[in-house]
């Protein structure tokens, strides 16, 4: 029973996460091929959230049917609906962003992250600074370093450290969008916004998985949502109806991938934040830095730049820092209050990750 307990509450979150780290990045490099060959970001995305809710709907409908599922609100549903809004805007910042620059970088500025999410509470009043206690400081240190990091990462390349250029693939094709500094400095700015919009998704959603502890039911729902907003938007914004045509080449690979990947990857990240906590789910995002620049390098013929190598260590050393400080204000605080590793109920004076234990996150 024991065994059993621990492979449920470690050994597989474990594993899913790395496997959703791994799945997300495949896709960033999938859509990066597929934009190099002329899949416009608009209707990948559109397409994405459609497949994802083909994908969930058999499910959902299973599920329901055979579980006890508590009635939908729609105080629940309007959240959910939220969520389909940040979800759909991140995607066009972050898609974008990889668009004009790489899934290296888009792997790098996920490390934000952390940082974003305590600037939010502060600002929101969730979090408190006491500069005095060491878990406080390392918070804004590491916040400081986080951004400091990303800075490097968009602003400097530096010199090449590995190249393929003699020996590119045919998927690394130039297009011609500017100066690549240029390209990879608003890229490198819209993905650093699409994961500050992540973290807001990350909050709400938690309220969602609290209200409505059902990750099959929530996230098919927040794929319809995706689908319902992106549908007509991307129509708009790409009127061009040939775009829209599929042929049996590597965009069609990408777009049906993404609906699995995205579907796996978000229910498993849905499931983590009611058991572990967001502090857990963002632990794996370094690992992504990794395989995202040996998979940019092999399949798309990237360049790897020293100001990448070096923007991504200092981005990963802020990263375990607000990392470490938050799980630290954790357990002073369970031992200041005398509770045990939830802690108690929050009110408006706890911090923001305090609340998720308390709400059994």
């Amino acid at each position: 029973m024991v065994g059993s307990n621990y492979f449920y509450k470690d050994v597989l979150p474990f594993s899913a996460m790395v496997a959703a780290e791994c799945t997300i990045v495949v896709l960033n490099v999938l859509f990066k091929a597929a934009t190099l060959q002329g899949l416009s970001y608009k209707v990948f995305i559109a397409y994405s959230y459609a497949v994802s809710t083909l994908v969930l709907l058999p499910l959902a409908f299973i599920f329901g049917r055979k579980t006890g599922l508590p009635t939908l609100k729609w105080s629940l549903l309007y959240r959910i609906f939220l969520l389909g809004v940040l979800g759909y805007v991140s995607a066009i910042c972050g898609y974008k962003g990889i668009e004009y620059s790489s899934p290296t970088l888009a792997s790098a500025v996920s490390n934000l992250m952390p940082a974003f999410t305590f600037i939010l509470a502060v600002i929101f009043r969730m979090e408190q600074l006491a500069l005095r206690r060491a878990s406080t400081l390392a918070k804004v240190v590491g916040t400081v370093v986080s951004i400091s990091g990303a800075l490097v990462v968009v602003l400097y390349e530096g010199p090449t450290l590995i190249s393929i250029s003699s020996q590119s693939p045919p998927l690394s094709l130039r297009f011609s969008l500017g100066s690549s500094q240029t390209n990879w400095v608003i890229g490198g700015l819209l993905i650093a916004l699409e994961y500050l919009l992540v973290s807001i998704w990350y909050i709400v959603q938690t309220q969602v998985m609290k209200m409505y502890p059902s990750e099959i039911i929530v996230v098919f729902l927040y794929d319809l949502c995706g689908t319902i907003i992106s549908a007509p938007v991307s129509l708009m914004a790409e009127a061009n109806m040939s775009a829209w045509r599929l042929k049996p080449d590597i965009a069609l690979v990408a777009i049906v991938y993404s609906g699995f990947s995205l579907t796996f990857a978000t229910a498993v990240h849905s499931w983590g934040l009611r058991l572990k906590g967001p502090v857990y789910i963002s632990i794996f995002k370094p690992l992504s830095i990794a395989i995202a620049a040996a998979m940019g390098v092999i399949f798309l013929g990237d360049a790897l730049y020293l100001g990448s190598v070096v923007g991504a260590i200092i981005i990963s050393i802020g990263f375990y820092a607000v990392i470490w400080g938050k799980a630290r204000e954790e357990k002073e605080m369970c031992e200041d209050c005398g509770f045990g590793s939830l802690g108690p109920s929050w009110n408006g004076k706890t911090p923001l990750l305090q609340r998720y234990k308390a709400e059994g996150m």
